[in-house]
């Protein structure tokens, strides 16, 4: 029975992209338009979460350098600089499995048509392109999920802190959690290389495909 549903939710899901997929091409927007501007989302989101872990590092250096005031204020702003990093890293991964889904799509359909060439030549040049595109593809989805990898360390590590203050809000708790920082800006300097890279393998494959 779970084997059936599965099967059925499959099936679908894959009508529901083509029918989304057929709607565009009739108002003239191909599936390698649609991949362009999902990989131009998925590095937005990209940079978004760069800047928010950077938040959240910053954060979490106020708290643990605190020197007076309200404590609990400065726990609730750690929390919710954690929350909206989680957001961030949802949104990464959301925007990433977009793209795959899209690239899937378009290559089934780039080497199903290659068989209805008449033109060898053409044919020969399309397959050319086809295996480029393939390979610059393979090499941003891997720097993109390379990255993506970066993301739950950090937000495990935050979480056990933001768990931790909870429930010892209190100065000695602070101290106790001075020796976590460096290794989180560590994890989180890390993360930020990695999506710096994905960013430019991003711009690096956009640049490709619209020079097509």
């Amino acid at each position: 029975m779970k084997k059936l549903i599965l099967l059925t939710t499959i099936i679908f899901f894959t009508a529901c992209q083509s029918a989304y997929y057929a709607a565009w091409e009739k108002v003239g927007v191909e599936k390698r338009d649609i991949l362009v501007d999902r990989v131009e989302d998925a590095k937005d989101s990209q940079e978004e979460a760069q800047q928010q872990f950077s938040s959240a590092l910053e954060e979490f250096s106020t708290l643990i350098n605190f020197d007076g005031g309200e404590l609990q204020e400065v726990y609730e702003q750690l929390k919710d600089q954690f929350e909206a990093s989680v957001d961030s890293a949802d949104m990464v991964t959301t925007r990433i499995d977009k793209v795959e889904s899209v690239a899937e799509a378009l290559f089934d359909e780039w080497q199903q048509e290659l068989e209805k060439y008449s033109n060898a030549t053409l044919k020969r040049d399309s397959l050319r392109k086809l295996k480029d595109t393939q390979r610059r593809y393979k090499s941003l989805v891997s720097a993109m999920r390379k990255a993506e990898s970066k993301m739950p360390p950090v937000l495990s590590a935050l979480e056990d802190n933001v768990l931790y203050l909870k429930h010892n809000l209190n100065a000695s708790a602070i101290g106790a959690l001075q020796g976590e920082f460096n290794g989180i800006k560590r994890e989180i300097n890390q993360l930020v290389s990695e999506m710096n890279k994905a960013i430019a393998e991003s711009n690096s494959f956009i640049t490709s495909m619209q020079s097509q």
